[in-house]
């Protein structure tokens, strides 16, 4: 979601303000960034670079800095007591005002230009059309959510679940798709609880969008992330059978623990979630299925823990996004007493990351001699004379091809394991 909005932010000040990138602060006329507050140590890295741009500002008096995103959303105007050469602090859902809020501080001889509302739609109604080229691209469906888990900031920063217009998202489909994408990432925090009416005013969810969107030319991959266990519903287990549909479902958890997930206040039991992958699995049987891990919530005892472990091993997971639990200000969970040491969730961390890192391999191996459709994506950051791409199971491949073969699907032998990645060769355009 952050690396979307950083790009509608490029492109609301080259369209309003006729700016344009630089990738030396030190030219800059803005140093803007664009935050998260998911968890404290990603916070605590906004004040760090405040604080390296604050240099940049001594020396260059009149450049402006700008605070977005969700730590500007939870902070507000704390942010300018603890950086005060912070001049803009903008919310998620106001990236749109970014050029009227620069305009303020010359024209009005404002200090500080704050807005951290939520006006909801109106951002997607006033962004410009991008003119990114890229093979994969996003397309943000919805924002917010209305889950209110105890241990997640986002009701809080980016506001409870709204939806875009069924319409408005065909449209930006069909617009990425004549510039060159191949693949659509459908992104919200929650997406797949999105909700809205086609031209009929018939209801419509993510499982419809995902069938649109598979008939718009050019778009050949869907994919989307990331999505709750409750709103999992039957129609989208059943849109698997859509072979643009990737191979590869991001479903977070967080605990394999029934009380865990209780406390948490997730709204489903763990033999919930297996059901649901059970059903997945009748139809994609090889497919790549990831999750979320909070390791040491507040009241998580060895033996909550090791239900945890049992189920990744289960459900044989081949990739997972996994945390050491941040208390967040302002979230229920913040208030729960504590008893765990760092050392004790440190080493429960590890011995989680060491499980689900021993079935990503795994999963990885039984790919090699396979032969894979693979979306290039561009060249190889370590080799100039390789590209690299995305497998439909979301496998990132490296193999030696010209740069001609970027934005195509092309067909690749598997070889070889090099340490986590995969090589392979290129065999020709699928």
């Amino acid at each position: 979601m952050n690396v979307y909005d950083s790009d509608k932010l490029t492109d609301v000040l080259k369209v309003n303000l006729k700016m344009v990138e630089t990738n030396d602060p030190q030219d800059a006329d803005l140093l803007l960034l664009n935050t998260c507050s998911i968890r404290e140590k990603a916070q605590e890295k906004v004040f760090h670079q405040l604080g390296r741009w604050k240099k940049i500002k001594d020396n260059k008096p009149d450049i402006l800095i700008a605070v977005g995103g969700c730590v500007a959303s939870q902070e507000g105007k704390s942010i300018k007591s603890r950086a005060p050469s912070v001049d803009i602090i903008f919310g998620p859902q106001t990236i749109h005002r970014i050029p009227k809020m620069i305009k303020e501080l010359s024209l009005l001889d404002v200090k500080t230009a704050v807005d951290v509302s939520f006006p909801e739609i109106e951002k997607f109604d006033y962004l410009p059309t991008s003119d990114k080229k890229a093979p994969s691209a996003y397309l943000s469906i919805m924002e917010g959510c209305s889950k209110y888990c105890t241990f997640c900031v986002v009701p809080y920063t980016r506001g409870e679940e709204f939806n875009r217009r069924f319409d408005d998202i065909i449209n930006e489909a069909m617009q990425l798709s004549t510039q060159g994408a191949r693949e659509i990432v459908l992104l919200g925090q929650n997406v797949n609880a999105y909700k809205s009416n086609d031209y009929d005013g018939n209801p419509v969810g993510l499982s419809d969008l995902i069938r649109y969107i598979s008939h718009i030319d050019g778009i050949d991959r869907i994919r989307y992330t990331t999505s709750h266990p409750i709103d999992f519903s039957q129609d989208l287990i059943s849109e698997y059978k859509n072979p643009k549909l990737a191979n590869n479902l991001h479903l977070p958890i967080q605990s394999g623990s029934d009380l865990i997930l209780s406390k948490m206040k997730r709204k489903h039991t763990v033999l919930e979630y297996k059901s649901i992958i059970r059903k997945v699995r009748e139809i994609r049987p090889d497919i790549h299925l990831s999750s979320d891990f909070i390791v040491g919530y507040p009241g998580e005892s060895n033996y909550e823990f090791q239900k945890t472990l049992d189920f990744i091993s289960e459900l044989n997971f081949s990739d997972a996004y996994s945390f050491i639990y941040s208390p967040r200000p302002g979230t229920p969970a913040a208030q729960e007493f504590d008893s765990l040491s760092d050392k004790v969730k440190s080493d429960r961390l590890k011995e989680l990351k060491d499980l689900i890192k021993n079935q990503s391999l795994s999963y990885s191996e039984k790919m090699v001699g396979k032969t894979e459709r693979v979306l290039v994506e561009g060249v190889s950051l370590k080799r100039s004379t390789e590209v690299f791409g995305r497998t439909d199971n979301n496998k990132v491949i490296n193999f030696s091809g010209d740069r001609e073969l970027i934005s195509k699907f092309v067909d690749v032998r598997i070889d070889e394991m090099r340490t986590n990645t995969l090589h392979g060769t290129y065999l020709n355009i699928s």
